[in-house]
């Protein structure tokens, strides 16, 4: 009895029964003990941080994970459609034993409420960079309503992040866990469960509670190849399926409350069927569901014995009329017939044979389904459709939302002239009376206020009591690639592909002026140091000088330059204004009086590149306060303009300087001064930052820059803040994908950096607040923009706890200080200083912490890294010049710290990989009869002789016989002098042609990794 009594008691409400057997987490009044979110790519370039790889106890808030609730039951059934906008639920059911450490977080879950995420105290944070607000949204991806009425709650995507949008309250809270741009999502029937999948290499599933903001589960390798391109969760929100991306496709059905990895069933289609990318259950029966791409629709049904489908045969001759692409698909509410909508504005009916719903009386096979006839509802394109209650609704490419009953007969229309093609549909769960209904009509007809998306990025509220529509948003439809900031008031413009341009209090979060140009997009901006004026550079050419309040111009447009405008800066006197463009050349503007009043003018222009210009960048000569210009190129060139000097049409250039020999510099800025000398900053494509001298353009230090996935591609000294530091300054960068902050001055040391990823489809542009409290990074093809709060104690905190002096720097020593490395770098050290001495001599030996600087190269090549002759001389001026600005003196040795530090900031980042060799030889090489890369042996010698830091044929000679095995004298570890006769007898032992492995396991000697032997015999055979 006791046990039958306490299974009707499981059955009638779970969630208690749940909490009888473990113990209901009590309310103590505290806060979970949970820490703030913490948003994926700190310190780590591709891969997932290790809080976030297993089941946890301290998942951050918003962040997603393998929760508490790993192996909990399921949910409960969806409610009533009717159930008050209060109602809750019932979470997950079950809570099994071995997960009480994370109650804290359960009971997070359990107690949530609608709304109660805008509650949270979210001004501490323990990150450097913390997402504060996120501008534009994937207007491909639908938009969900999760409450209507006093609180207006809309859920959408923007790139990688789920944003949950009080539209009255102008509040945001934001689901961060995706390390890609979130290709697809679902809401359950009752708005609490959220789904969303990406695309990305490891792609997630990550099922979130909309309540708490927590994500309750997170499936990891779902689909690793391509990832997922669309997701479905059932009515009773216990299931989930999902389609993937690839050319094979595979259809996965998910039991998302069990702890497992692996789904229920599985199958894949015929790449003939066409890409399935959309997905939907039967809202009446779990075990079936169907997807459809353009050409073609597929029914499924499931059991534990597996997947499977069928894909009904429909063509234009079927019915004798044209079908056009289909778009969505629905089952009826009928649940004997399934309905299609398509681009010729018709719905394809499709009848199902036996319609069941309860799963113990599904067959062993799918039942069959036929299209019974095509129903021309429209002309205009159908991209929408869903069921409501006992109706049907439909939206257009017109903007148009139309209902009608079962038998398809219309009931009422929504539209405005305003509204572009609809992309989702998304009904409240209000209930009220459309207009016209009278209490005794006869007719079933209820309806609720909706949210249209449309696909120019626009939503709009529609409330069925009035036929009301409200735009609540409008965003970019193309991609962002301008971002700025005004000097002095809290106002941020940004620019889009599609000519919008709009402007921002980001203090507020008010839209506050905006201005379209239909001629061409907006490529940059720029605002003068005043804040009076903004400068926008175009696709097309074109620059406009606008008045940074009403964005009306202040005078004619120019068209100077033959290409997009990628760059444009205004002088720090407002003086000038330059501009780079996609074809290499820099233009400069002047401002000039006019019949007493302020115009601009073109000055000059030059093609002063030949290679893709990375940055122009306006200084002050120290010595006559006048403005300078700089611009840096991928071809490896500082050029540097006389501005004084340049006449109409003819700009003078006094300095043209080759920054690097091997890397490509992307960024450049003005360094701080924090010594007596003055440098400015540059960051390469080798994952280097280095200083250069002002004045002579000498490189006076290299060291290791953020090592985050990819190479830095802009950067900006943070402005100070009236709190911070005088004496501490930050930088702060963008990589290809993430934004970050540096602890100035630069060292090499690894936990002054912190990173984050902000765009994972690529940052296109970031810009700082005035006053340094606020970062804005855009997001190009991703159509948005997003606003980071700096956190500049979280970082001076991380710093602080990596070590100080020579702690971090011996971490990033293989072994450590304790391992074999540093002490076989001691052994040289202290060799190179008996050397020095003499080996052989008698007299007492003068013990020292020092070398000569003369010997730094034979102990770098001694551990193995081996620099260029440049690279020789950039680390020896580096040390010999270290105190000169300060003392006057020269520095003629080096202890092993700061050794230590001269390797670790030198050497390749990465190392070096046979694909970089791989590429040198597709470069220098020719395909020989079996379709290898080759260098021909005499062209090999050629090319070390006379290209490049060129070898004398006696170095290269001694070089051969050394790494031929032929150096050392029988007896002896003395070198033997060069014999130029062995020399050229010893190349006879080259093949004529050199393949890549040839050069590195033959004459280099160095070891191939076996994964590349493999593909190499692979390649061979074929």
């Amino acid at each position: 009895m006791f046990q039958d009594r306490q299974m009707a008691q499981e059955m009638e409400d779970p969630l208690a029964a749940a909490r009888e057997k473990e113990g209901a987490p009590e309310d103590t009044g505290e806060p979970p003990m949970c820490p703030p979110s913490s948003p994926l790519g700190m310190g780590i370039s591709d891969t997932l941080p290790s809080t976030w790889a297993g089941s946890q106890g301290t998942l951050g808030e918003g962040s997603a994970g393998t929760s508490c609730l790993e192996g909990a039951g399921p949910p409960e059934p969806a409610p009533a459609l009717s159930e008050t906008k209060g109602a809750i639920s019932s979470p997950l059911s079950g809570y099994r034993e071995q997960h009480t450490q994370h109650k804290g977080f359960a009971s997070l879950v359990w107690a949530a409420m609608p709304g109660m995420l805008f509650r949270k105290n979210r001004d501490s944070s323990l990150h450097p960079l913390n997402l504060s607000w996120v501008f534009g949204y994937n207007s491909s991806l639908a938009v969900h309503s999760l409450m209507d009425g006093e609180d207006r709650v809309l859920l959408y995507v923007s790139s990688h992040i789920v944003v949950i949008h009080d539209i009255l309250g102008n509040k945001q809270y934001h689901l961060q866990g995706h390390t890609s741009v979130i290709s697809c999502l679902c809401v359950s029937e009752d708005k609490r469960w959220v789904a969303t999948a990406d695309r990305g290499p490891d792609a997630l599933i990550i099922v979130w509670d909309s309540y708490s903001g927590v994500p309750v589960r997170t499936i990891f390798e779902s689909h690793p190849e391509d990832g997922v391109c669309a997701i479905a969760i059932s009515q009773d929100a216990k299931y989930l399926v999902t389609i993937s991306a690839g050319t094979v496709q595979k259809v996965c059905v998910w039991r998302w409350t069990l702890p497992t990895e692996k789904p229920m069933c599985s199958t894949e289609l015929k790449p003939e069927f066409g890409h399935q990318d959309y997905v939907i259950f039967n809202p009446q029966n779990p075990q079936e569901f169907v997807s459809n791409s353009k050409t073609q629709v597929i029914f499924y049904l499931w059991d534990d014995a597996g997947l499977q489908y069928r894909a009904p045969f429909l063509s234009n001759q079927t019915f004798k009329c044209l079908v056009g692409q289909f778009s969505q698909s629905v089952f009826h509410f009928n649940n004997a017939q399934a309905l299609t909508g398509t681009s010729a504005g018709k719905l394809v009916v499709w009848d199902m044979d036996n319609p069941r719903t309860l799963p113990e009386e599904l067959p062993a096979k799918p039942h069959g389904i036929t299209a019974t006839k095509v129903v021309s509802m429209q002309k205009e394109s159908l991209t929408v459709l869903k069921v409501l209650e006992s109706c049907v609704v439909t939206g257009d490419v017109k903007g148009q939302v139309k209902f009608y009953d079962g038998q398809l007969r219309l009931l009422t229309i929504y539209s405005h002239d305003k509204v572009g093609p609809i992309r989702s549909i998304s009904f409240s769960t209000i209930l009220r009376d459309p207009p016209g209904a009278s209490p005794d009509s006869s007719k079933p007809f209820l309806t609720r206020n909706f949210i249209l998306s449309t696909s120019d990025a626009t939503m709009f509220h529609v409330a069925t009591d009035s036929t009301n529509f409200e735009r609540i948003m409008k965003e970019v439809k193309k991609a962002v690639n301008a971002i700025a900031c005004h000097p002095q008031e809290p106002l941020v413009a940004a620019g889009s592909h599609c000519g919008l341009l709009k402007v921002w209090d980001y203090k507020e979060t008010q839209y506050l002026v905006s201005r379209m140009f239909s001629e061409a997009g907006i490529q940059c901006l720029s605002y003068d140091p005043e804040g009076y004026l903004l400068a926008a550079g175009f696709t097309d050419g074109s620059v406009y000088i606008l008045d940074a309040i009403s964005l009306q111009s202040i005078c004619e447009k120019f068209q100077f330059s033959q290409g997009p405008v990628t760059h444009i800066s205004f002088s720090y006197d407002s003086k000038y204004l330059a501009t780079a463009d996609e074809n290499h050349s820099v233009t400069v503007y002047k401002r000039v009086l006019q019949n007493g009043s302020r115009c601009w003018e073109h000055l000059a222009g030059l093609d002063s590149h030949y290679k893709p210009i990375r940055s122009i960048l306006f200084g002050v000569h120290s010595d006559s306060n006048e403005p300078r210009l700089l611009s840096l190129g991928e071809d490896r060139q500082l050029v540097e303009y006389d501005l004084n000097s340049s006449i109409k049409d003819h700009l003078v250039v006094t300095h043209r300087d080759r920054l690097e020999q091997a890397a490509v510099p992307l960024c450049l800025a003005w360094y701080p001064q924090l010594s007596t000398e003055s440098f400015f900053l540059t960051a390469n494509s080798c994952y280097k930052m280095k200083l250069y001298n002002v004045t002579t353009k000498m490189c006076r230090k290299t060291v290791l820059g953020p090592t985050y996935g990819s190479p830095l591609e802009k950067i900006q000294i943070l402005p100070r803040t009236s709190s911070a530091d005088p004496q501490q300054h930050y930088l702060v960068y963008i990589t290809k994908d993430k934004v970050g902050l540096q602890i100035l001055p630069v060292d090499g040391n690894p936990h002054k950096s912190s990173a984050f990823i902000c765009h994972p489809d690529g940052a296109s542009d970031f810009a700082t607040s005035h006053d340094g409290r606020y970062i804005f990074t855009a997001g190009g093809k991703e159509r948005t923009f997003m606003k980071w709060k700096v956190n500049l104690p979280a970082l001076d905190a991380a710093a602080f706890l990596g070590g100080e002096d020579l702690i971090p720097f011996y971490n990033l020593l293989n072994g450590g200080r304790e391992g074999e490395f540093f002490r076989e770098l001691e052994d040289y050290f202290y060799y190179v200083q008996l050397c020095s001495q003499g080996i052989d001599t008698m007299e007492k030996r003068q013990v020292s912490t020092h070398i000569p600087l003369e010997e730094i190269p034979s102990v770098m090549r001694a551990i193995g890294f081996y620099p260029s002759e440049e690279e020789i001389e950039e680390m020896i001026n580096e040390v010999k010049f270290s105190k000169y600005a300060d003392t006057g003196e020269q520095v003629i040795k080096i202890n092993l710290g700061d050794f230590i530090k001269l390797y670790i900031n030198h050497r390749p980042a990465l190392g070096l990989s046979m694909k970089t060799i791989q590429r040198a030889f597709q470069v220098l090489g020719y395909d020989n009869e079996k379709g290898d890369k080759v260098i021909d042996t005499g062209d090999f010698l050629s090319l070390l002789q006379c290209r490049g830091e060129q070898m004398t044929e006696d170095e290269l000679a001694e070089c051969l016989i050394t790494l031929l095995g032929r150096r050392p004298r029988e007896g002896g570890s003395e070198p033997d002098t060069c014999d130029p006769t062995g020399a050229a007898a010893l190349t006879e032992e080259i093949p004529a042609e050199i393949t890549t492995e040839v050069f590195v396991a033959d004459i280099l000697s160095l070891p191939i990794a076996k994964p590349e032997k493999k593909n190499r015999r692979k390649e061979n055979n074929l």
